[in-house]
Parts: structure tokens; sequence; C-alpha cells
């Protein structure tokens, strides 16, 4: 009887197009909930409009195209960005096997995994935020995405593009963490799925309480990211009010209460949340394309 041949991961472009694919149907999606949520944790002292309000207050002020103001950077960051998310994930999970000597992930490697992955993501993300958020503030005087990236360089140099890395690091660590995390913890308490369509039903689930648990640790490091990034350089220079991320985080709690680390949440969630499981949905899906195209010895 001839061996079974060994089974070989998908190569790297399988995962690089199944990231971007679900990344940019995720953006299509939930775009206008992250416009209203930038607004939410812009807005210093305590807010009386919630979220159908911050709707409202955007359509009928500003027009209901402004919910889409901003599109351009994260629609071109969402392919990169989430194939580095998924490569990196790939990568260290790999790596952390490697080290630990195990030969299969668990609870512990999969959340050390996906804080890696996280902040090996955060290093390519940052001039797509920092753009994203100069165009969604209400008061914003920029053009367009060129208009922002040619007044910053001019203004601070290349590396102000970078404004915000280290509230970003911390975001997308801790974001990771949960998201990875939680769906290897979620999957193993699901019961086994026997049809394709229970396999898509447990990925949407494990990826909405991995988007949510995610969402809540890293709320309060995305406030401090988008006061750093809204924030506009004086003329006259001097220290910003909110630089360096932990000592951000106290500044706003000391002054505005336990509640403002968590300014945006519910559009946050009501976009991270499905959206994880939309993500982790339209992943698998399409990795279960290229395995079925490839055929053996693929996995």
């Amino acid at each position: 009887m001839a061996s079974e041949q060994p089974k070989k991961p998908l190569p790297f472009i399988a995962n690089f197009t199944a990231g971007a694919i679900a990344g940019i149907s995720e953006i299509l999606t939930f775009y206008p909930l992250d416009v209203v949520k930038t607004r939410m944790q812009l807005e210093t002292g305590k807010s009386s409009v919630g979220l159908v309000g911050s709707f409202r207050k955007i359509i009928s002020e500003e027009g209901f195209g402004r919910l889409y103001r901003g599109l351009v950077p994260p629609l071109l960051l969402e392919a990169p960005k989430r194939a580095t998310k998924f490569a990196a994930n790939d990568f260290w999970g790999k790596k952390f096997l490697q080290l630990s000597g195990e030969t299969k992930m668990n609870q512990t490697l999969s959340i050390a995994t996906g804080c890696s992955a996280g902040a090996t993501e955060s290093f390519v993300v940052v001039p797509f935020e920092l753009v994203k958020i100069k165009l969604q503030d209400k008061a914003s005087t920029y053009a367009g995405p060129m208009d922002v990236v040619r007044r910053i360089v001019k203004n601070e140099g290349v590396l102000g593009l970078y404004n915000g890395m280290e509230a970003t690091f911390w975001r997308h660590l801790w974001w990771n963490g949960g998201y990875f995390g939680s769906i290897y913890q979620v999957r193993m308490l699901l019961p086994k799925a026997e049809t394709p369509q229970a396999t898509l039903m447990n990925n949407f689930i494990s990826g909405t309480i991995g988007g949510t648990i995610g969402t809540i640790l890293n709320t309060p490091f995305d406030v401090v990211k988008s006061r750093i990034q809204g924030a506009e350089k004086g003329v006259g220079g001097g220290i910003p009010k909110y630089n360096w991320t932990y000592p951000a985080l106290m500044t706003i709690l000391r002054e505005e209460g336990p509640a403002a680390l968590y300014k945006g949440f519910v559009p946050k969630v009501l976009r991270l949340a499905p959206g994880g499981g939309v993500l982790l949905l339209v992943v698998e899906f399409t990795l279960g394309v290229f395995r079925k195209t490839l055929g053996p010895p693929y996995v």
C-alpha cells in the first residue's frame, strides 16, 4: 500500500490573497462605524451623544457622504494589513511551536502568536491610520489623502507619518492577542463541524467572539491613538498633551473618568465583533478554495 503523501501548508500567496479579500470585504461593509468611532474618541470631556445621535449629527450637519470620508487610506491598507496579519500569525505560530517544542497549538501559544502578529502588523498600518484619522476629524481642513501626506511631510518630515507608532503598536498587540487567543479556545468548545456549512458557522461564531474580546482589550489604546494622531502640531512646537500611551491613558482617566477610555466602544465593537466573524469566515472560505484548487498535498 502506498504511503500517504505528507501534507504541506498553503503557499504565502494563498494566505496573502485570503487576507486581502477578507479585509476589503470587511472594510466596505463596516466603514461608517469606524468614522463614528473616531469622532467619539476625539471628543474630549463628557459626551451626551451616543451612537445613533452621532450618526444623525454627521448626516444632518455634513451629509451622508461624510460617513465615507477617509475611506481610501484604509482601503489601500487592507490588503497589506490583513496579509501581514495572517502571514505574521503563520510565521510566529511556527516559530513559537519550534521554540516551545510543542507539536500543536495551545492557548498560551495562540495568545503569544497573536500578540507578535499584531506587533508586526502595527509597523505597516501607522501612516495609513494617521491619514485616515486626519480626514475623519470633523475639524479636518485637508482636501484628501495626498494633501494630508504633503502637509505632514512638509511640516514634520517623513517620520511625521509615523506619529502614534507606539500607541498603534499597543493597540494591535492587545487586539490580536485577544482575537487569536479567543478563537482558538472558542473553536475547542464548539461542537465539531460535520458539514461545510457548520464549519463556516463555527468560524463566524469564534471570529465574532474573538473580535469582541479583542475590542474590549484594545479600546483604551485606540482612544489614545486617535487623540495622538488627531492632534495638530502647534506652530510653536511644544510637548503634545497626548504623547506616550500609558501616561496618556492616565491623563484621560484623571481628567475625563474611566468611561472616557471606552469612548467609541459601541460602534467599534459593532464593527469588529461581526467584522471579526466576517474576516475569519472569508479567510477560511478563500483558503478552502485554494486547497481544493491546488489539491493534495496542501492542507
